[in-house]
Parts: structure tokens; C-alpha cells; sequence
């Protein structure tokens, strides 16, 4: 029995989480993000970084705006999660007169699998949503303790991981999730959808892996 056959009988946010352990431990164990958080990465190396969740977040609010009418899409979508506008005042803090693009071949996979995705079945943007932005109110709000205690921020720079609108983490989390168990899928569809979560921590994982590469220039 598969990983995706054990999933069947879950509810879907289960299904999703239970689904792609495998994937999203592999991501999380990361070389780059170990560094990172173990306060070896310098201020390059975490500007690169947002550089390419700067890429991935303009294309995955870009498509879930443009598909907000799908039920399921429109089921999960918030202006109160969107990360662009923070990313950018983030790079005006590590990278004032930096550029706000990067030649990054794993930014343009996730960017293409991100339309690709709307364009097969818009709903498989819900994957790629609740692996983004239920990670960053779930790990990325630790992340963004330890850069503000590394490089000493004072709350400077960090606002990718402020939610200011969303005051209680977990109850958030929580009514998002049962908002994905409500959705009107059938069994292929929530098999699709899981599919897709472990398709997107693969996807980050080879965004840690590319960034993995330059790790002897971004050391601390």
C-alpha cells in the first residue's frame, strides 16, 4: 500500500499532512536551512533566499487571484496571508539596492508548475497554498525568532513572518483546515491534491538544494 492509499480514509488536511511527511521532512533537513537556522548564513545568503520566495509568491498570488472564483481556491484564499508586499520591505532592509529578480533555475520550476497547475485543475493551487502559507504561520514563525535574535533585528526585516491581521496563529490554522476538509472532492480528487502537497515541498527542496550550492560564500 502506498503512501497516497493510506491517505483515503482521512480527512483531506490530514491527508495532506500525513501524505507528504516524507517530502516535507526532506525539505526541512535541508543543508541551506540548517545553516540558516543555525546562524552560519550571512545577509547574502538570506536576501537570495527571499529573492526566490519573491519569485514563487508573486506567480502563486498571482494565479490564485486569478482563479479566486474556483470553490475550491476561493475557499482558502485571504488577503491576510498574501507575502509579496512583505517580502519586498524585507529585501529594502537586506538588499536596499539589490535587484528584485534573480536567475534562479528552481524559482522558474516552481513558478511553472504553479500556472501549470491552474491551468490542468485551478484547485491544485490549494496544495501549493497551504504548503506556503501554513508553513509560515506554522516553522516560519520560529524562523523568524531566530534571524531576529542572530542578527540581532530588533523586529527589523523580518516581516515575512508577521501576520498582522491574524492575531491567534493556531485558531487560524485550525478553521483553515476545516475549510479544506469541507471541500466537495471525490477520492481521486483529494488523491490529486495530496499528490500535489508532496509535488510542492519537492519543489522547495530543490529551491534549499540550489541555494545549498553557494554555501561557502553565504557562511557567517
Amino acid at each position: 500500500m502506498t503512501v497516497l492509499d493510506r491517505t483515503t480514509d482521512l480527512n483531506l488536511s490530514a491527508a495532506m499532512r500525513e501524505g507528504s511527511l516524507a517530502e516535507h521532512q526532506a525539505a526541512e533537513d535541508s543543508k541551506f536551512m540548517a545553516d540558516l537556522l543555525g546562524g552560519r548564513v550571512n545577509e547574502q545568503g538570506y536576501a537570495d533566499y527571499l529573492l526566490r520566495l519573491r519569485g514563487v509568491y508573486a506567480t502563486l498570488e498571482q494565479t490564485v487571484h486569478t482563479h479566486r472564483d474556483d470553490p475550491s481556491v476561493a475557499a482558502v484564499r485571504d488577503d491576510a496571508l498574501e507575502r509579496l508586499a512583505a517580502i519586498d520591505a524585507d529585501l529594502d532592509h537586506w538588499a536596499p539596492d539589490g535587484p528584485r529578480t534573480v536567475d534562479s533555475p528552481a524559482t522558474d520550476a516552481y513558478r511553472q508548475r504553479l500556472v501549470e497547475a491552474a491551468e490542468q485543475w485551478p484547485a491544485l493551487l490549494v496544495a501549493h497554498h497551504y504548503t506556503r502559507y501554513l508553513g509560515d504561520l506554522s516553522g516560519g514563525q520560529a524562523i523568524g525568532r531566530i534571524l531576529d535574535r542572530t542578527f540581532e533585528l530588533g523586529g527589523a526585516g523580518i516581516a515575512f513572518y508577521d501576520f498582522p491581521e491574524i492575531e491567534k496563529p493556531k485558531v487560524y490554522k485550525d478553521g483553515y483546515r476545516a475549510r479544506l476538509d469541507a471541500l466537495d472532492l471525490d477520492a481521486d480528487e483529494r488523491l490529486r491534491i495530496v499528490a500535489e502537497v508532496k509535488l510542492a515541498f519537492r519543489l522547495n527542496q530543490a529551491l534549499f538544494a540550489e541555494l545549498g550550492e553557494n554555501l561557502e560564500a553565504y557562511a557567517r
